[in-house]
């Protein structure tokens, strides 16, 4: 790993692996790291450090403390939906940067109006996607963007809003959020848990393996020989005898 340099915060030897400096408020180092799905940056490094993946076109050699603190404050809330009255936030999924309001998704074009967009464009974006595109919006690969997501040796995981509420996913497993739970709150930890959970009540109901179906033919007509009556052998009935009569 390669430390940054102390007077610009960019990592040296342009490798996009170091320090950037410590995050004012919470006293705890920030860190870029490259991981399996590209690089991104940490906050401190316990059990559950918050992380945020860099949006596309950021180089990493050229990311500053200033600049990964940026992605560390995500999702932000841009204000209070005047209809609604519901809030209006903005962030970094899966799929790019979006706005969201009550479940609707409107992307953004560039990464960097995540952090400048108001309140007025943003209402306008929603209502936009909301007239073309239903109540859940997605992203251009057609998948909702994800509220939040984390980097897991297993897979990667997400915290989505679908039909029916919130769910975290991992791969084909989706777990529906509790309701006091808020999708921004989620942990790694809870949806690891919720993931186990949803993954275990799943397998618990697979059906037992089938039988071959030459087995299955089988079985009916054993079942039918048995429950046919068994002929009893009837033995041939002998002559009768005349009594004679005497004369």
């Amino acid at each position: 790993m390669q430390l940054s340099d102390a007077a610009t915060g960019a990592t040296s030897e342009g490798t996009g692996d170091g320090i950037l400096g410590t995050d004012p408020a919470s006293g705890l180092e920030v860190a870029l790291k490259s991981g399996r799905f590209g690089p991104y940056v940490q906050l401190g490094d316990g059990a559950e450090p918050k992380r945020s993946s860099l949006p596309k076109g950021w180089a990493p050699e050229a990311l500053n403390l200033e600049r990964a603190l940026q992605l560390l404050s995500l999702p932000r809330e841009i204000g209070l939906h005047p209809e609604s009255g519901k809030p209006i936030t903005t962030g970094i999924g899966r799929y790019g940067p979006f706005v969201l309001h009550d479940g609707t998704y409107a992307n953004l074009p560039d990464a960097e109006e995540v952090f400048t967009v108001g309140l007025n464009r943003a209402v306008d974006l929603i209502a936009q996607k909301a007239a073309g595109g239903g109540r859940f919006g997605k992203g251009r690969t057609g998948a909702i963007a994800a509220i939040k997501s984390f980097e897991h040796e297993s897979g990667p995981i997400a915290v989505r809003a679908g039909r029916y509420g919130p769910y975290v996913n991992q791969g084909k497993v989706n777990a529906t959020l509790p309701k006091e739970l808020k999708p921004e709150d989620v942990t790694l930890e809870q949806a690891l848990s919720l993931i186990a959970a949803k993954g275990g009540a799943a397998g618990s109901r697979k059906s037992a393996p089938r039988r071959s179906s030459a087995a299955t033919k089988a079985a009916p007509k054993a079942k039918a020989a048995a429950k046919k009556p068994a002929v009893k052998a009837t033995k041939p009935k002998a002559a009768s005898k005349k009594k004679t009569v005497e004369a």
